[in-house]
């Protein structure tokens, strides 16, 4: 397998090179010059497979002139100690990806990132620094995942006042190789610094850099698993118990959700810079029976509103409730673009956006019905479900799923108010302990050269 920029399809590369290298030349992204399909067999059996062989199954094709099958599988039994519960709520699926270290789905990305650039780096004497821009959760999951690690160092760039203080203590209380920078703008900013850093040549004489961003397709395409899984066991009428960190009061629970097996089902994403929603037209694309997607974003609505008009503008964004949401220049469109042109995704994909008044209505109303707690970024992409369905867009019988792409108590400063407080898991209690370290700076390149040559 071969990868070359969105920008430029003659200089084709290898999986370690794309990886470890994060950016291409050109300021392009990374894409695979084909998606693979499954074999048979296992497009068959996704409803019955571990999640361990499912996401071998997934990822071997991207990466097997690379990483040796053996490799492969040790990276992922050591990445995924955890999976992807697909349960019932109400009249829907939720897709829990928060069982992870930090409790947010970019635990899936990250840890397999570290490992597999730990695997790829052997041998390598010079250090790696690792830039990643964060709105939220990326920067905890980067920096749980390559805590430690021998030879890398990261440095997570967030915006000043715009994350929750769980997600700060998590993003900047590591210590050891992870370092951080608040960053006195917005998420845009952070992604443009850490662009302009990967690209500035006399930089990369001097260290060795790439990202962790969803730029960097090595941690893209581990994301593909969780919609492989989670669409083949509700394909197959398969239904997860509660897990440990399922964010459930215990209640008389009474669900209205029918089994559907053996229809598509279609999956709501909660997107801001649109790498989650890649993973799974890359899912989809393999082989795993998914009908369409749902893009539900805040009112940072740039892809929405370009499915409507046929015209990408990115914009400024604008701080909401789902601040890791708040993106108007969304760096995976990218990466859609082309893969898909205009007419092809507005076949597979439906736009919609969700106001912060909606998502507090939601948060409480879910809670109130069912004793589920929703984070405001799995509530932007369950209100995106119901506005569809009020359009007649998603018939009431169709088997549909929303991503819960965070733990709800890692906003407990939004959650609480409105639905009491939800369990907290064990891996944030320890995190709410950690102290803040980290330097500001203003949004400008100079001042992140500064503080990392």
């Amino acid at each position: 397998m071969f990868y070359y920029s969105t920008r430029n399809k003659n200089n084709a590369v290898n999986f370690a090179t794309a990886a470890l290298t994060g950016l291409a030349p050109d300021g392009g992204l990374f894409i695979p010059q084909e998606i693979p399909l499954y074999p048979e067999n296992v497009k068959s059996s996704l409803g019955t497979m571990n999640f361990c062989d499912i996401t071998f199954e997934t990822i071997k094709p991207y990466v097997h002139t690379d990483i040796s099958s053996s490799a492969l599988y040790d990276i992922i039994s050591s990445s995924f100690t955890f999976n992807a519960p697909l349960i019932e709520v109400l009249d829907r699926y939720a897709i829990e990806l928060f069982h992870g270290p930090t409790a947010a789905f970019k635990d899936f990305g990250a840890r397999f990132m570290a490992r597999a650039f730990s695997y790829l780096r052997r041998g390598e004497d010079k250090p790696l620094r690792i830039l990643v821009a964060t709105s939220g959760d990326t920067g905890g999951a980067v920096a749980d995942g390559f805590f430690d690690v021998p030879g890398i160092f990261v440095t997570v760039l967030y915006p000043k006042g715009r994350v929750s203080p769980l997600q700060e203590r998590q993003i900047a209380g590591l210590g050891k190789n992870i370092s951080a920078i608040a960053v006195e703008g917005s998420f845009d900013d952070c992604q443009r610094l850490v662009k302009a850093a990967l690209a500035d040549e006399e930089l990369k004489k001097r260290m060795a850099l790439s990202s962790a961003n969803s730029i960097n397709i090595s941690r893209l395409i581990p994301q593909a698993v969780y919609y492989s899984a989670s669409a083949g066991r509700a394909f197959a009428g398969r239904i997860d118990p509660d897990g440990d960190a399922t964010p459930r009061v215990v209640k008389e629970q009474i669900t209205i959700n029918k089994k559907h097996p053996h229809l598509p089902i279609t999956l709501c994403v909660p997107s801001g810079n649109f790498g989650n929603l890649t993973a799974g037209l890359y899912a989809m694309k393999m082989g795993a029976p998914i009908k369409r997607f749902i893009a539900a974003t805040n009112i940072n609505k740039t892809f929405p509103d370009y499915l409507d008009s046929g015209e990408y503008l990115a914009r400024i964004s604008q701080a909401t409730l789902s601040n890791a949401m708040d993106v108007g220049a969304p760096s995976n469109f990218e990466r859609m673009s082309a893969h898909f042109s205009l007419e092809e995704m507005r076949r597979i994909i439906s736009g919609v956006y969700v106001e912060d008044k909606e998502t507090k209505e939601t948060i409480s109303r879910i809670h109130e019905k069912s004793g589920y707690f929703l984070d405001p970024h799995s509530a932007v992409g369950w209100k995106g479900i119901d506005k569809l369905r009020e359009q007649n867009k998603i018939g009431s019988e169709e088997p549909a799923g929303v991503l819960c792409t965070a733990h709800p108590a890692k906003f407990a400063e939004t959650v609480e108010p409105l639905a009491g407080m939800p369990p907290i898991p064990e891996s944030l209690s320890r995190a709410m302990d950690r102290s803040v370290n980290a330097v500001t700076i203003p949004a400008e390149i100079s001042a992140l050269l500064d503080e990392i040559s």
